[in-house]
């Protein structure tokens, strides 16, 4: 079972931090941190002073995905897992990608398999130079179940993602900032001050365009030009009639910083 301590929220400056604090497994996944994963994060999406949502996790390594021991005592029973798979691990994935403000994830260490997956669900993708990527669900026998199969290709093109999951390769940190998979590398000692001064910065936007932006780039993702430029017409039309765009323009002609307010 889960306590309190595997999964720690924070908020504070406009930032909801959430930590994945299992060291003792490497940050694997129960269904019960799964269900205060998702709680954390439809929290922070219904809430009007968190801006950012920063998922990290603690002891040197991002997530190792589904706790093998705890898979264990569950069974694997395919249409039992197929229901636990859709609540909770898919839960998970719809949670992330349901919260209409950044999602950055801070990956230090390993994630592989479903926390591969987790990492490829969040907007953006801090890493240390320590970090380690992997699709190592083949070298199971499975494939990926936590969104890989759509969010990869979309960052490292067809064949790339196509090869990663084939072959179940982990890159490393450089190999993963070249080809895409992450947007930036730390060093190690630097990756959570460096991921604070990047959340920080998010924070300060107008969490109105955030979610426009998101809204916009996920439905273009499944749609065509035409569409996307009509999305796009629709959020901004919405957007020039709110209080940020005016505090945006008013703090232009003052040449000061805008202080928005998402209204």
């Amino acid at each position: 079972m889960a306590n309190e301590s595997e999964v720690q929220v924070q908020d504070r400056d406009g930032i909801r931090r959430v930590t994945l604090n299992r060291p003792e497994s490497k940050n694997a996944l129960t269904l019960t941190v799964n269900q205060k994963l998702i709680a954390a994060f439809d929290e922070a999406a219904k809430s009007p002073t968190i801006r950012v949502v920063v998922l990290t996790g603690a002891g040197g390594s991002f997530c190792s995905g589904l706790d093998l021991k705890f898979a264990a005592e569950l069974g694997l029973e395919p249409e039992g897992y197929g229901k636990v798979l859709r609540s909770h691990f898919h839960g998970l994935i719809r949670a992330i990608q349901g919260c209409m403000k950044p999602v950055v994830a801070a990956v230090d260490g390993a994630a592989v398999g479903y926390g591969c997956d987790l990492a490829l669900a969040c907007d953006v993708r801090l890493a240390s130079d320590r970090a380690r990527l992997g699709e190592v669900f083949v070298k199971r026998g499975l494939m990926p179940d936590g969104g890989g199969t759509f969010m990869l290709p979309r960052l490292v093109g067809l064949g790339r993602a196509l090869e990663l999951i084939f072959t179940g390769d982990i890159v490393d940190a450089a190999e993963a900032h070249r080809i895409g998979l992450v947007n930036r590398v730390f060093p190690a000692d630097q990756l959570e001050a460096a991921t604070q001064k990047f959340a920080l910065g998010l924070a300060a936007g107008s969490p109105l365009v955030y979610a426009s932006v998101k809204h916009a780039v996920q439905q273009a993702l499944h749609s065509n030009l035409d569409a996307a430029l009509d999305a796009e017409l629709a959020g901004q039309v919405k957007l020039l009639g709110s209080a940020d765009f005016k505090e945006g323009m008013v703090a232009f002609l003052e040449k000061r910083p805008p202080r928005f307010q998402g209204q």
